[in-house]
């Protein structure tokens, strides 16, 4: 059983979920002069073969990890792509995690100028995020996804049969925007995620295709309103400056972005409490309940006492301070006042 949401930006396109739907992609070869195809090591034994025999000419396999979002692979991507003989009437492929997904589409976007591309989402944090509504980067050593544009993608399909060969940390991280997304959608998709929790940790088959499909419904929502986050859309950073901050001082790649949000989320609601924002009393025992039954961590602490380093203050802030959202060098945060409402843009002494 498969299912599709529209985005309707500029260019609108669809998302496709459900098992199977790699094979589904080669259709679109003819749309195309050629195509080439991004993956990375880890994906391509598993997947490469269900895209078809036409796209088996022109593959770029890089590290798996977020190692790979850098200037150093993005440059010998775009060569890579130059020696294929691809031009303007060309289309990649992004098969892999949000990390490829990043990188093949702001390749897309740069190389002459700007072709089109096909985002297949293998991991959940991309199913249910990353892959949809046009966000590319790279990192820098400064900080994370600090360099990169806004380019759509012409379609996206989530093949949730793939979501069972994750490793368990990939997993959670997946469910960590999961989480995100039901606190920021409301009080009805929280309630599910509740009542899903035990079928979702354990991959029911049927339940991970559904929560796919309510979060890419939210997110295209929100990004159809909103396409260059100028406004409404900075609601999806919940968590995310403190996630930031928590990714760029272990080291990129050491805690999965997802788990991370997990954290940025028992942070902000933390802080909306304290500043008295948050007018839900019982929303962060809640929320700290549910991401427990989920695997997931809801403070700084539980990050420390996972990867036994440490986080101070000092160098939060530190990194905090140059992140993308801030402006006019003051951090600006997403902090929740109940499900289904946050407050965007918060500046806090």
């Amino acid at each position: 059983m498969t299912s599709t949401v529209r985005v309707s930006v500029e260019t609108p396109y669809d998302v496709r979920i459900g098992p199977g739907l790699l094979q589904a992609v080669e259709a679109l070869a003819p749309r195309y002069s050629r195509v080439a195809v991004l993956t990375d090591e880890n994906v391509a034994p598993l997947y490469l073969e269900r895209l078809g025999e036409t796209f088996g000419k022109r593959v770029i396999v890089v590290a798996a990890g977020e190692a790979s979002k850098s200037f150093v692979t993005l440059e010998s991507v775009l060569d890579q792509l130059c020696g294929f003989g691809l031009d303007r009437d060309s289309a990649l492929i992004a098969l892999g995690g949000g990390v490829i997904g990043d990188l093949c589409g702001l390749s897309a976007a740069l190389f002459m100028r700007g072709v089109r591309f096909i985002q297949c989402p293998t991991t959940l944090l991309a199913q249910v995020d990353a892959s949809v509504g046009g966000k590319t980067a790279v990192n820098l050593t400064s900080g994370k996804n600090l360099a990169g544009v806004f380019h759509q993608p012409d379609a996206v399909f989530a093949d949730t049969s793939t979501l069972a060969s994750q490793s368990e940390d990939e997993f959670r991280s997946g469910l960590g925007e999961v989480l995100k997304t039901a606190l920021l959608d409301g009080e009805e998709h929280l309630a599910q995620l509740e009542a899903d929790a035990a079928l979702l940790v354990a991959r029911d088959s049927r339940t991970l295709t559904r929560v796919v499909e309510r979060c890419v419904q939210f997110k295209a929502k929100i990004v159809s309103a909103d396409p260059l986050e100028g406004g409404s859309r900075k609601c999806l950073n919940l968590g995310h400056t403190y996630a930031h901050a928590i990714e760029h001082i272990a080291g990129f790649g050491v805690v999965p972005h997802g788990i991370a949000v997990a954290a940025g989320v028992g942070m902000a609601l933390d802080q909306a409490g304290s500043c008295g924002v948050l007018e839900d009393a019982q929303l962060a025992g809640r929320v700290r309940k549910l991401a427990r039954s989920l695997g997931l961590p809801t403070s700084l602490e539980d990050i420390e006492a996972r990867t036994g380093l440490e986080f101070s203050e000092p160098d939060m802030l530190r990194a905090m301070s140059s992140d993308k959202k801030n402006a006019a060098g003051e951090v600006r945060y997403v902090l929740p006042v109940r499900a289904g409402e946050v407050r965007i843009d918060v500046v806090i002494e």
